[in-house]
């Protein structure tokens, strides 16, 4: 099994390069995804969560009102240490969980937004970093999300800085193109990871 950590900054295109590893064959553990299912309805880590900000982040359906929370956590460290002190544990129980699942030949592709700002790049056997210059990144958050800039500004400077993602890097993938570049950087990123 070949373990690779995959991260970028915001708006940096690792989703699309994640996507792109799944279509190749790669074992893809989302923490984005899992950090959504560990804070579903009816789990602990919603009970905690709402036991830390209170009532005002839960959507009167019982899901969690991420844009709520985002909101709290995004614009005060201290609050975003102590939501990353709850779904972080339980995010790297589930990934633990599909990573044994995977077959002993498998190459599991952990998508890891905060890889860098957590110090988990000695988790995995190669660290792959989806970059773009943050000018770009702005552009891309601003224009295709539709974040307002002082929200986008907000979640960029909450994550590593460009450098410091860089800095844990073995392979990197330019994403400060077009979307159409992509696909081939990946794929010879993909084949340089089987190879191996």
């Amino acid at each position: 099994m070949l373990k690779i950590g995959l991260t970028g900054g915001i708006g940096a295109g690792k989703s699309e390069v994640s996507r792109l590893f799944a279509s190749y064959g790669a074992v893809v553990v989302d923490a984005d995804l899992i950090a959504r299912e560990v804070v579903a309805p009816g789990t602990e880590g919603l009970a905690a969560v709402l036991a830390e900000f209170g009532p005002g982040v839960l959507r009167a359906d019982g899901e969690l009102d991420r844009p709520a929370l985002g909101a709290l956590v995004f614009a005060d460290q201290d609050r975003l240490r102590a939501l990353n002190a709850i779904v972080h544990p339980l995010v790297r129980a589930r990934s633990a969980e599909l990573e044994e699942a995977a077959a002993p030949d498998a190459v599991v592709v952990h998508d890891v937004p905060l890889l860098a700002e957590n110090g988990l790049a000695p988790l995995y056997d190669l660290v792959v970093v989806v970059d773009a210059a943050d000018e770009v990144r702005l552009d891309r958050l601003v224009r295709l999300r539709g974040m307002a800039e002082a929200e986008a500004t907000a979640r960029m400077a909450a994550q590593a800085t460009r450098e410091a993602r860089l800095a844990v890097a073995d392979l990197v993938i330019d994403n400060s193109g077009p979307l159409a570049a992509l696909a081939p950087r990946v794929r010879e990123v993909w084949d340089e990871l089987t190879a191996r």
